[in-house]
């Protein structure tokens, strides 16, 4: 199938090349929760060095398509608090906002080979039938006004190895449902514009929270569905760090309101992040400066450390 528009996904071959990246959305500041992924994710790639000596990308790009949400300025912040804890990334940095009409072609195309379909079914219906879709609008021909579009999911994949968590197994009923890419409010859903960013960009390494372990499995579908029709790409390995919960049983995000990480002194978020991912930074290091601080846990970053569970209590 011809399509101008649909952007060649970087040819990236995981055994010798590591392509990360870090992607969050500007709905608010970087705080603890965030550090300890971006650290991950940067040391993940930093750490690894291929057969020629050369060391992993590290990428940003900034998941701003959900305008709704977007704190005005927070892009610029996140940034900022990256430079100012050492994590400096390799290319430019990619926002989807800019990624529309890349999105809509593979829409296109999807609909073209006949695999997706446009729903009407609110999730109070949804819910009231157990909570699992059923695919009731798969033969309903709805039109594309106040419906949104799910894919039509022939794989279901619910099981693949974690980088970190190892065997990891999904809900099957869930990892069977077609999932909606594209919002009955006109927005991409985080599906596709994930997938499709990372094929884009060439992304062999995705390590993040544990809260996407569900999402991964959907994920996995988008890749294979992709890969069997118009849009030949690499599926990423995949990682997934534990979350840090407060006493209250709360995950740090931004929507619990957690508080921002200070810029003017990183050293200690830092240290406490290394700490919770299992690495074991030496004493001196607590004077050191953020150059010299990163260097070390570049340097002995070991992901056999990182613990293997989902939530860690950090009060």
């Amino acid at each position: 199938m011809q399509n101008l528009h649909l952007k060649r996904p970087l040819e990236a071959n995981k055994a010798s090349q590591y392509r990360g990246r870090f992607a969050p959305s500007p709905s608010g500041l970087l705080h603890f929760g965030s550090l300890i992924a971006a650290l991950a994710s940067f040391l993940d790639a930093k750490s690894f060095v291929n057969e020629h000596g050369q060391q992993g990308k590290w990428l940003i790009r900034i998941e701003d398509i959900d305008r709704p949400r977007e704190q005005q300025g927070a892009s610029t912040a996140i940034l900022r608090t990256l430079e100012a804890f050492g994590l400096y990334w390799d290319e430019t940095e990619l926002y989807q906002s800019t990624q529309s009409q890349y999105y809509r072609d593979i829409l296109s195309s999807l609909s073209k080979q006949r695999l997706s379909y446009y729903c009407q079914c609110t999730r109070a219906e949804i819910k009231a039938i157990g909570g699992i879709y059923q695919s009731h609008c798969l033969n309903t021909n709805h039109p594309p006004q106040n419906s949104a579009l799910r894919i039509i999911n022939r794989f279901g994949l619910h099981q693949f190895n974690d980088l970190f968590q190892g065997h990891v197994v999904c809900d099957k009923k869930l990892a069977n449902e077609d999932f909606i890419i594209h919002r009955k409010d006109d927005l991409f859903a985080y599906q596709l514009a994930v997938v499709a960013d990372d094929i884009a960009q060439g992304i062999t390494h995705v390590v993040r929270g544990c809260d996407l372990l569900e999402p991964t499995a959907r994920q996995l579908t988008l890749y294979q569905t992709l890969n069997n029709s118009f849009l030949k790409c690499n599926t990423p390995l995949f990682g997934h760090i534990p979350l840090a919960i407060t006493g209250g049983g709360y995950k740090l995000s931004k929507q619990n309101k957690a508080p921002a990480i200070d810029n003017d002194r990183p050293q200690p978020s830092i240290i406490a992040a290394l700490k919770f991912l299992g690495q074991s930074p030496k004493a001196e290091l607590h004077s050191a400066s953020v150059e010299e601080l990163i260097k070390w846990a570049i340097n002995n970053w070991q992901r056999s450390s990182v613990p293997k569970v989902v939530e860690i209590n950090i009060d």
